[in-house]
């Protein structure tokens, strides 16, 4: 829900701040936060007690960083609550988005990840996503994002 976009913002920030991938003042913050805001993609969230515990995005091509055609969508901003993790939800998030894509008719997704964000590409291993490495993208200096992808509908 729209009125749900600015705490889900913070759950975001606070995941990649809590597992030392985001310094709180970071320039990149503000830009993690927004994402989906501005009604681009569909942002998924996973809820327990009546509280958002983590959060996935679709993002459809032409409106990403990673896909090159519209055949390809990417997941952006993959998170889950510090007190949440190591529960499911965020192999549960992955298969959401999973889903969404494949009935949408993408055929390929793609989604970018940290060199140290180890649990997360177990995660995503574990899903059937493969490295792209000739797609990683060297953002700055001393930060080289790797890309994944998975098949998805006949071309699995």
């Amino acid at each position: 829900m729209p009125a749900e976009l600015e705490e889900v913002g913070r759950l975001r920030v606070a995941a990649y701040v809590a597992g030392g991938f985001l310094s709180p003042d970071s320039e990149y913050a503000p830009h993690l936060a927004a994402l989906g805001a501005n009604g681009s993609g569909q942002v998924l969230v996973a809820v327990r007690d009546y509280q958002i515990v983590g959060t996935a995005m679709l993002q459809p091509w032409p409106d990403t960083e990673l896909a090159t055609g519209p055949e390809e969508a990417e997941i952006r901003a993959l998170a889950v609550a510090p007190d949440g993790q190591r529960g499911g939800t965020g192999s549960a998030l992955l298969q959401a988005v999973i889903g969404r894509a494949d009935a949408a008719g993408v055929r390929h997704l793609v989604l970018y990840t940290q060199s140290d964000m180890a649990a997360a590409q177990r995660l995503y291993q574990r899903a059937g996503f493969t490295r792209l490495a000739r797609r990683d993208w060297a953002v700055q200096p001393g930060l080289t994002l790797l890309a994944y992808g998975l098949r998805l509908g006949q071309d699995q």
